[in-house]
């Protein structure tokens, strides 16, 4: 962080850095948009007004390749376990 010293006071400040969003933010927001996207359509697909997990699953394997979409599901199987040991 640099400084830099006011003409009037002499005090040093402390100028604050611009925060940077990496490129991997970007991908998370897109892949996340995609998914609700696709989930969507399927909920309207079904005459349904609300997304369900089952919506965000087949979404999930209609987006993502393969074996990535196999590794994604056994992750939210694991965090959706976890989640609901915590509520109790």
């Amino acid at each position: 962080m640099s400084e830099i010293k006011s003409a009037s006071d002499g005090e040093q400040k402390k100028r604050r850095k611009s925060r940077k969003e990496t490129y991997s933010s970007y991908i998370y927001k897109d892949i996340f948009g995609r998914i609700a996207h696709e989930a969507a359509k399927l909920a309207a697909y079904n005459k349904k007004s609300t997304i369900s997990e089952r919506e965000i699953q087949t979404s999930v394997r209609l987006i993502l390749p393969g074996e990535l979409a196999k590794h994604a599901h056994v992750e939210a199987i694991k965090a959706m376990t976890k989640y609901n040991s915590a509520a109790k």
